[in-house]
């Protein structure tokens, strides 16, 4: 197999940020030839990096998971636990509204077993518990809230507060819940 050119690789690069933000900007699913427009390529640049729309949609989504299970590491590099704990719930929240013009491919993909739904489930609760155990050991985060608890509380905020919609509600909600996950001693 031959080495993926520069101008290729970034070709790619670029057709996956941009399918992300036409994905998550969409009510309905965009066509391949909308986000190619967006892309400032042709078409067939588009299908020579993604054949089909199922391939598109499966690297934007593991772009994703990937972006947020790698974040929960280099966010508590760069910042205290609970810090790192509230720009991670925000990484969360703009993943969820990537899915918006995608959807229906999703689910499609993740019913025909394309896309192995508990293998996320089980890197995004491995993420949570990552910054959960930094937290607890810094005395930042309460010890006895779970990462399911903490996923749980994240897709009832995201689901009644959509990102494009109401960010300003889904701020108010994610601040709320950390709130909720200081012990009671600590002070915001």
């Amino acid at each position: 197999m031959r080495a993926t050119r520069a101008d290729a690789a970034r070709n790619r690069d670029q057709l996956l940020a941009v399918a992300t933000r036409v994905f998550a900007s969409a009510d309905a699913e965009p066509s391949m030839r909308a986000i190619a427009r967006e892309a400032g390529v042709g078409i067939a640049t588009l299908y020579r990096h993604f054949p089909t729309r199922e391939s598109l949609v499966d690297a934007v989504y593991r772009d994703q998971v990937v972006r947020l299970t790698t974040g929960a590491r280099e966010l508590l590099g760069e910042m205290p636990p609970a810090a790192a704990m509230r720009r991670w719930m925000d990484l969360f929240g703009d993943w969820i509204a990537t899915k918006n013009g995608m959807l229906g491919t999703l689910l499609a993909m993740i019913e025909s077993g394309e896309i192995a739904h508990a293998q996320t489930r089980n890197e995004l609760l491995a993420a949570i518990t990552t910054i959960l155990d930094a937290g607890r050991a810094a005395g930042d985060l309460r010890s006895d809230v779970g990462a399911e608890d903490i996923a749980a509380s994240l897709i009832g905020i995201f689901t009644v507060a959509p990102r494009r919609e109401q960010d300003a509600r889904a701020g108010r909600l994610l601040d709320l819940l950390m709130d909720g996950l200081r012990p009671a001693d600590r002070p915001a």
